[in-house]
């Protein structure tokens, strides 16, 4: 071999060892970043649009998932009674911060944990239910955003008298495993009984039990249904639709998503603003802010969203004015 060939091999080796050094320095680093980034869990029904502009928010406020971000979701799908099992799991991470999404999940966490910080991105009752002692100062490791449906369910049952002014009896649609569902079905009844209205409520049991409760529903031969506002009923939206147009049932649905695969009408909460601002919440928490200074904020914005294809398929004129105050209208 000669000199010249011999430094040339020197100078192949100390490439490829200064290659493989810097390709360990590298692994070593990425591997460092993700041990320090910051673990959010995620205790809700599905993986839904909110939960995305969730994620969106936090990327605008620096979070970049796979750097100094790991999302962890634990996803109940229609079983409410599986949240302590999740959020049993988020805590034994741990989790730096854990968002919920309904009232069995956010009260399945706080069984869970005392120590880490607990955002409800959307609850109905958080102090009724126990989730908070106070909206204003609620301590604790909890705070959030309340949803305020218990005002929506009665706007909503106003909503469809005007959509079938001949409504005489009405069915009432919830869970027993939520809480929430239970008062609200409570007092839906008591408010359609003061409207004159003839009520009947209707559990929805999931899983396995759905098809049972949409044929009790049949039974009791409504003009009309109404489903309260429990995300367990999420992942059984195409379903319910479909039962409510096989039998030619007008419904009001508390989600979007409900209109959107062709439920007659929804009016709810935005959820997209009110996840968009439980990311600011969890980027102060992940700052150093404590969870129980930060106050519960009560929803702002509110949506209407009227499938007009639906209405026909059901020979239902809509009203000029509701169509007036729509945000949306599906055709």
């Amino acid at each position: 071999m000669t000199p010249a060939a011999g430094q040339r091999m020197r100078r192949r080796d100390l490439v490829a060892a200064l290659g493989a050094a810097l390709g360990a320095f590298v692994l070593a680093r990425a591997a460092m970043a993700a041990e320090a980034a910051k673990v959010v869990g995620l205790l809700a029904p599905a993986s839904l649009r909110p939960v995305d502009s969730f994620k969106a928010r936090l990327r605008e406020r620096g979070w970049i998932e796979g750097q100094n971000i790991r999302f962890e979701p634990r996803w109940a799908g229609g079983d409410d009674n599986r949240y302590d099992a999740l959020a049993a799991e988020l805590v034994a991470l741990p989790a730096d911060a854990i968002l919920t999404w309904s009232t069995p999940a956010v009260l399945a966490a706080k069984r869970a944990t005392v120590a880490i910080p607990i955002v409800m991105g959307a609850v109905a009752d958080p102090v009724g239910v126990g989730a908070v002692a106070n909206l204003s100062r609620p301590g604790g490791n909890v705070t959030g955003f309340s949803t305020q449906n218990y005002e929506l369910e009665a706007k909503r049952l106003e909503l469809l008298r005007e959509f079938v002014p001949g409504m005489a009896r009405i069915a009432f649609l919830g869970n027993t495993a939520n809480p929430y569902a239970v008062n609200a079905l409570r007092q839906l009844q008591a408010m359609a009984e003061r409207g004159g209205l003839t009520s009947d409520a209707v559990m929805l049991e999931m899983p396995g039990a759905l098809e049972s409760g949409l044929a009790l529903l049949t039974r009791t031969r409504p003009d009309a249904a109404l489903v309260v506002a429990a995300p367990a009923l999420f992942p059984y939206r195409q379903t319910i639709v479909e039962f409510m147009a096989r039998h030619r049932l007008p419904a009001i649905y508390p989600f979007r998503e409900f209109a959107e695969v062709g439920g007659l009408i929804a009016y709810s909460t935005n959820f997209d603003d009110l996840f968009r601002q439980a990311a600011d919440y969890v980027d102060k928490i992940l700052r150093g802010a404590s969870p129980g200074e930060l106050p519960v904020q009560q929803a702002a914005t509110f949506e209407l969203v009227i499938n007009q294809k639906t209405a026909g398929a059901l020979g239902l004129a809509i009203p000029a004015m509701l169509l007036a105050r729509a945000d949306e209208v599906i055709e």
